[in-house]
């Protein structure tokens, strides 16, 4: 995809998750710690239907701008969805979830 399309895609998907009112969005640019993406957003829901709801909102939106995720994880139970665009991570979280796995400290320090 190249950095700065998945740069591009990673504020977009931060006005997506902003417009639905995501709590403590972080985008983290990790280009330079790993090799299994450029971004990773971090967003919090305050309930399994608000961080359903979240991730639907990108994927719905993003697949009317022609970018189809390469999978989707934890839909299911809702309390951490991770939808994977190769370049691009997005994570939503309830914030216990969040707390525990603590991914922000990780990527950001």
């Amino acid at each position: 995809m190249g950095i700065a399309s998945s740069e591009k895609l990673a504020k977009r998907i931060e006005e997506i998750l902003d417009s639905k009112k995501g709590k403590d969005i972080e985008v983290i640019n990790i280009e330079e710690k790993t090799i299994v993406a450029d971004y990773f957003i971090i967003c919090t829901g305050t309930s399994t239907t608000q961080v359903k709801g979240l991730a639907d909102e990108v994927v719905f939106l993003l697949k009317q701008e022609g970018k189809e995720p390469a999978r989707i994880e934890g839909y299911d139970s809702g309390s951490w969805i991770l939808v994977d665009y190769l370049d691009v991570v997005v994570h939503v979280f309830l914030q216990s979830e969040r707390e525990f796995y603590s991914l922000d400290k990780l990527w950001k320090a």
